[in-house]
């Protein structure tokens, strides 16, 4: 069964961090282009940030870039998502989606693509 989790979401203070981890299993992540997006209440989907298969490649939102990192461990089929200096407009639900190979990360997180997806993680920040 092909299948991504997400996880290390939670409540947060503004100006606090949070790292989310997206596991596979079923399939291997190496041929595969990753992203995270997240959804608030009554907003739409959005790509917050994608890696490429070899990690050469990533984009951010320009909301995020200088708060957010990627990265990826393919040994450990993990991808990750370092949140510094977390503000209350970032609470979201978080989902990771793995994109095959043929699409520039910043066409995955803008046009929100992915092949599959996970269920999502809550990030809540608020004093």
């Amino acid at each position: 069964q092909l299948q991504l989790v997400e996880s290390g979401g939670g409540l947060v203070q503004p100006g606090g961090s949070l790292r989310l981890s997206c596991a596979a299993s079923g399939f291997t992540l190496d041929y595969y282009a990753i992203g995270w997006f997240r959804q608030a209440p009554g907003k739409e989907r959005e790509g917050v940030s994608c890696i490429s298969s070899s990690a050469g490649s990533t984009y951010y939102k320009d909301s995020v870039k200088g708060r957010f990192t990627i990265s990826r461990d393919n040994a450990k089929n993990t991808v990750y998502l370092q949140m510094n200096n977390l503000k209350p407009e970032d609470t979201a639900v978080y989902y990771c989606a793995a994109e095959p190979l043929g699409s520039t990360v910043q066409a995955m997180c803008v046009l929100r693509r992915g092949r599959y997806w996970g269920q999502g993680t809550q990030v809540t920040v608020s004093s």
